[in-house]
């Protein structure tokens, strides 16, 4: 009522949104054995429609890989998101990526994270899905997603329940 206990909230569901326009597919359905045997964590992926990436989450960013083909997220609740655009991208060293994003910087899903040229990448003969891994599994409880059909930039497809 006065807000005595709000310090003590932890986020327990965190909504998630499309990092891109484009088809959502499940993560099992990407072409790498990494990602689709859940290695990496679980999550999904979207076979996008353009290279504007925006943030899945709300959070803040805490990793930005110098090859600019992956971007770490956590949330307030603890969640750690792994954005990881096209696969066998760490490759090309930067090139296909405008990322301008950094560390400490504070998201949502009306931030864009990277501008990815599409085009270069399928001229590299990479594949081009769009990854959302949530890396930190032993604080989910569970992961609610849709996973198949076309989707918008930003909109909401989901939410993942963290453990209390």
């Amino acid at each position: 009522m006065f807000g005595f206990f709000k310090k003590n909230q932890v986020e327990k569901e965190v909504l998630v949104f499309a990092l891109v326009a484009g088809e959502i597919v499940p993560i099992t359905q990407v072409n790498d054995p990494v990602f689709s045997g859940k290695m990496m964590g679980d999550g999904f992926a979207v076979i996008p429609a353009n290279g504007v990436i925006t943030s899945p989450v709300k959070g803040e960013v805490v990793n930005v890989f110098p090859t600019l083909h992956a971007i770490g997220i956590q949330t307030s609740g603890g969640l750690e998101v792994l954005v990881h655009m096209g696969i066998d991208t760490v490759e090309l060293k930067g090139v296909p990526f405008e990322t301008t994003v950094t560390v400490g910087q504070k998201v949502d899903e009306n931030t864009v994270l990277s501008t990815v040229d599409l085009e270069a990448l399928k001229a590299a003969g990479k594949n081009t899905a769009m990854m959302v891994l949530f890396t930190n599994m032993d604080k989910v409880d569970s992961i609610s997603i849709a996973t198949e059909g076309s989707i918008e930039g930003k909109e909401e497809v989901g939410k993942v329940t963290l453990k209390a």
